[in-house]
């Protein structure tokens, strides 16, 4: 077992995702449907003594930096894995191109969930391993934010931490490497991870789903990927049982504290008083009840509405609005419904800023997260205090103030850089993509904050995604990759002071 540790982390990725394609085909044999089986079977093989060759070349590299080479695994998970998972998609598919499924597999394994093909196209076995390339990205980042990017400062921890951005390995590093912190978190997270999911997929079941469905939609559910074989949720067979199911596993990507049982000093208390849960339900609640508000009174002005309907506006609304603050993107059919009798058109707006804010630090949601979004908040209550009072002293104590102010100030240098990659895939798209600028605005928010449903519901009109060229769709992957290691680990990476040591 100690000689697998020693073996570089992309070449056990590798293995894991080689290994992972024997799912769909095993699936795919037992459906009759054996020219999609034989080609994820074959390609589990082939990549599987590809993945043992290089394992045995590479199994005594001694690397000095564990964090830094696990940041450039992971960046190279992100960018290059995709090429191999790829592969059987590209066989199981051949009326396309391969650059169409190596776009799929970005979108996947970043768990954003964007996809060039309509549902009825792909077999099930394909779909099958869409929402399981997913679901290992989503596993990979709850991971790797707690065992690598937490030490390093990054990926929101940098907001509560007094370390350098990017250098908090250097106190940590005699207490756990990354490589045993990967492993030990891994160890941990997986039943809990795996638990959750089987969880879901059974209570799908017997709301009414098929097997196959609701494990799809479970899968995708915890990963955030909003992948779905059917278009959604309004395509299964579970209906709204299905979707409060749904809507109670969304609660897992507002605060790590749901999932990690060693930072709840006072056991599930502590997520009454989390500030990323508390945000999150706050924005939650405050948007349903506006939009349900809006549905209602809109609605009163020549129709008659049963208390019921009322209902399952409230519900849709509520249901639309977690789903997209956590960057997951599916919608209720009765927020479809709410829309048709109030006469609301796309809340593209809505949508579009419900998922740059995120879900939590170290969960799957993407966006700029919640926690940054409360230092933010807490910074300007406290600079309007100090209008009132100016020889006010601010609490709770030097944590407190650490958090308004370099808390905030890490916060603020996020979001510019955000705004600036915003600015800059947005330019590149309306370049080289020739979109106009509500397609290129959905598409560039719908990529950097992982949530790909946006392109369907986001706009009056969803985004042909099938009619951009090659040159919107790798700046697409581009943007999906840096959305989903967040640019700041990024620029991390081009520290010179990184590569020191």
């Amino acid at each position: 077992m100690q000689r697998l540790y020693d073996i570089p982390l992309i070449v056990i990725l590798m293995g894991f995702g080689a290994a992972a394609m024997l799912a769909p085909a095993a699936y795919a044999f037992v459906v009759s449907d054996y020219a999609t089986s034989r080609a994820f079977f074959y390609s589990a093989i082939f990549f599987l003594v590809i993945v043992l060759m290089v394992g045995l070349a590479t199994q005594n590299m001694r690397i000095r930096r564990q964090g830094r080479s696990h940041l450039i695994s992971l960046f190279a998970c992100l960018t290059a894995l995709p090429v191999m998972l790829a592969v059987p998609v590209s066989e199981a598919v051949p009326d396309t191109r391969f650059v169409n499924a190596y776009f799929e597999m970005v979108s996947s394994l970043t768990t954003t969930g964007m996809t060039l093909f309509a549902p009825e196209r792909l077999p099930d076995a394909v779909h099958l391993w869409r929402a399981l390339v997913g679901w290992m990205g989503g596993f990979l980042m709850w991971v790797v934010a707690i065992a690598v990017l937490a030490p390093l400062t990054l990926g929101g921890f940098e907001v509560s931490s007094r370390a350098e951005i990017g250098q908090g390995a250097r106190q940590v590093v005699n207490v756990a490497d990354p490589a045993m912190r990967l492993r030990r978190y891994s160890a941990r997270l997986l039943p809990v991870y795996a638990g959750l999911t089987g969880a879901l997929w059974l209570a799908l079941f017997i709301a009414g789903d098929r097997p196959m469905v609701a494990l799809c939609h479970a899968m995708s559910t915890l990963a955030t990927s909003g992948i779905s074989p059917v278009g959604g949720l309004m395509g299964s067979a579970s209906g709204h049982v299905g979707e409060v199911i749904i809507f109670l596993f969304f609660l897992f990507a507002l605060s790590r504290l749901t999932f990690l049982a060693d930072e709840k000093s006072n056991g599930w208390r502590s997520l009454l008083t989390d500030p990323e849960f508390r945000l999150g339900g706050a924005i939650c609640l405050a948007l349903a009840l506006l939009l349900f508000l809006r549905h209602f009174l809109v609605g009163l002005d020549g129709l008659e509405l049963t208390f019921i309907e009322g209902l399952q506006g409230l519900w849709g609304a509520l249901f639309t609005v977690t789903s997209f603050l956590t960057t997951t993107g599916f919608e209720s059919s009765s927020w479809e419904a709410a829309r048709a009798w109030s006469g609301f058109g796309a809340p593209g707006v809505l949508l579009l800023g419900l998922a740059v804010l995120g879900g939590g630090v170290a969960t799957t949601a993407g966006g700029v997260k919640l926690l940054r979004c409360y230092a933010l908040a807490q910074h300007s209550l406290r600079e309007m205090e100090k209008l009132v009072h100016p020889s006010s002293i601010g609490s709770p104590g030097a944590f407190g103030r650490h958090f308004r102010r370099q808390g905030a100030s890490a916060a603020w240098v996020f979001f510019m850089l955000f705004a600036l990659s915003i600015a800059l895939v947005m330019v590149a798209l309306s370049v080289f993509g020739g979109l106009d600028f509500e397609d290129t605005m959905i598409l560039t928010i719908a990529s950097l904050s992982t949530t790909g449903p946006l392109v369907e519901a986001a706009g009056s009109e969803p985004v042909a995604l099938g009619a951009l060229n090659d040159a919107a769709r790798a700046i697409l992957c581009a943007a999906m990759v840096v959305g989903r290691l967040e640019v700041i680990a990024i620029i991390a990476l081009l520290n010179p002071e990184f590569w020191r040591g």
